[in-house]
Parts: structure tokens; sequence; C-alpha cells
């Protein structure tokens, strides 16, 4: 087996053990040692697809001659990187929210954007709607995160804050994950699968549901203040109502 062949497999191994170890951490309960270390095997298994990653797309460029593919995986390099950076210093820095959004933050924040954009270009010069689709999480994200930057004191003014970086970023990295198994992975091992629906589901789909997850964790994590905000609006309303 020659190099790059080697490459590739041992990114496909790394990529096993991070889909494993994702949907541990997301079954176990959370804050218990279990789902700490199971957290901490995703991270060093991402960690591993960045560093296998980069050769291939350097590879995809200048020895396949396919430049389109290669912005395309440095892209995801980017945002993959930037979800796993969130993910471990959200929970390292939960008490200093300025060094949270420190330099690597806004680093990552200018190179989520500007990948967004350029991908997006890239997408409408080739006619190619996947790239041009998935252009919009790095413009969001990279948008979002100088936002935030920018106003630190805001976000450390959210209850739990830290917690939703935290799971929000991991979020992210399962897209990553499953958008490689489904979309890369899955086809090649079973090729009589693949088509034109199976592509694109397979590419979107994770974002979807990641996006229903999102919205799921953040009404069961609202933060309490808001809740009882809430909770003493209704009960000061209820003396005027009964006197009508």
């Amino acid at each position: 087996m020659t190099a790059y062949p080697l490459l590739v497999a041992c990114h496909a191994g790394i990529g096993v053990i991070a889909l494993a170890s994702f949907w541990s951490a997301a079954l176990l309960r959370k804050g218990s040692a279990l789902h700490r270390r199971a957290g901490q095997l995703f991270l060093l298994a991402m960690s591993g697809i960045l560093a296998t990653g980069v050769p291939m797309a350097a590879y995809a460029w200048l020895v396949r001659g396919r430049p389109v593919i290669a912005a395309f995986l440095a892209y995801l390099l980017v945002i993959t990187a930037t979800g796993l950076w969130s993910a471990w210093r959200a929970i390292r820095d939960k008490h200093d929210v300025v060094r949270y959004t420190g330099p690597v933050y806004a680093a990552l924040a200018w190179l989520s954007l500007l990948g967004g954009a350029g991908v997006l270009v890239l997408g409408l010069r080739v006619d190619a709607p996947l790239l041009s689709g998935f252009s919009v999480i790095g413009l969001v994200t990279g948008g979002l995160m100088l936002r935030k930057r920018r106003r630190p004191e805001r976000l450390a003014a959210r209850p739990r804050w830290w917690l939703v970086e935290h799971y929000s970023a991991m979020l992210g990295n399962g897209i990553a994950t499953h958008i490689a198994f489904l979309g890369i992975g899955l086809p090649r091992l079973l090729p009589g699968i693949d088509g034109t629906a199976l592509h694109y589901a397979a590419w979107f789909g994770p974002l979807l549901v990641a996006v229903v997850a999102k919205f799921v964790l953040d009404r069961r994590w609202q933060p309490r203040t808001a809740a009882a905000a809430t909770t003493r609006a209704a009960t000061s309303a209820t003396p005027s109502l009964s006197a009508r």
C-alpha cells in the first residue's frame, strides 16, 4: 500500500472512532466521568481527522489537480477546527469569557467567515449547489463569533453560556463526522446505494438534524432566570385577571 491510500485508511479509521465516541458522549449522562472521557476521545479523534485531512486536501490540489475539491476540503477543515476549538475551550474557559473569545477565537471566526464567502463564490462560479449551500455554515458561524467577540459581556451575561457554546460546537463537529461517513465513506463501502438523492441527503441531512437538536437543547437548557421571570409575570397578572 502506497502512502496516500494508507493516509486515507488512517483517516477513515480515525473517523470510525470519532463517530462512535460522539454517540457515546451524546447518550451518556451529561457531566459524568464517562461522558467527559467519551468527549475527550471524540476531540482527540477529530484532531486526528484534521491532521490527516490537511495532506489529503493538499494532495487533491497538487497531485490530482482538483482545486475545487481541495478548496472544499480545506473549508471543511476550517469549520471543523473552529468547532473543535470552541467545544474544548468553552469548558476550559467557562469562568473567563474574555479568554475564551481571545485571539485564537477571532482568527477562527475570520477564517470561517472568509472561507464561507470563498466557497459561496466558488460554488456559484462552478454551478455547485453543494458548495453554495454549505457556505452558510462558515458565514453564519464566523459572523456570530465576531459579534460575540465584540461584546463578550453580553455572552457572559447569559446563564450557562459556556454550556450552550460547548454543545453547539459539538453539534457542529457531529455534522462533520456524519457527513464524512454518509457522504464519503458509506458510498465507497456500499456502491449500490449511491445516488443523487442519497448524496444530498447525506450532506444536508445531518445539518437539518443538528438544527433540530440545537433547538431541543436550547429549550431544555433555557436559562432559569428567564423561566423564573416568565413565572413571575404570569403570577403578577393573575390577580388583575381575577379582579375583572
